[in-house]
């Protein structure tokens, strides 16, 4: 399971990013805004604009935290 680390659509809003103007200027969809604000996952393709307008690395604002049923399955 992934968990965000950060509220992304507020580090973007900081940035000049509002939800308007990423819709406006087709940089996010506003499904995937809503993905978001929900803490839903993302595509990295996403992840990856996220992290150029933020100037950061994909775990500066996801970490992994593996469920009951993930580490039983897999560890």
């Amino acid at each position: 399971m992934l968990k965000y680390k950060i509220d992304v659509m507020k580090a973007l809003a900081e940035r000049g990013y509002t939800a308007n103007r990423m819709r406006r200027e087709k940089i996010l969809s506003e499904s995937t805004m809503q993905r978001l604000r929900h803490g839903e996952n993302i595509n990295t393709e996403t992840l990856n604009a996220i992290c150029v307008i933020l100037r950061c690395q994909p775990s500066d604002i996801i970490e992994v935290v593996p469920t009951d049923e993930e580490k039983i399955k897999y560890f």
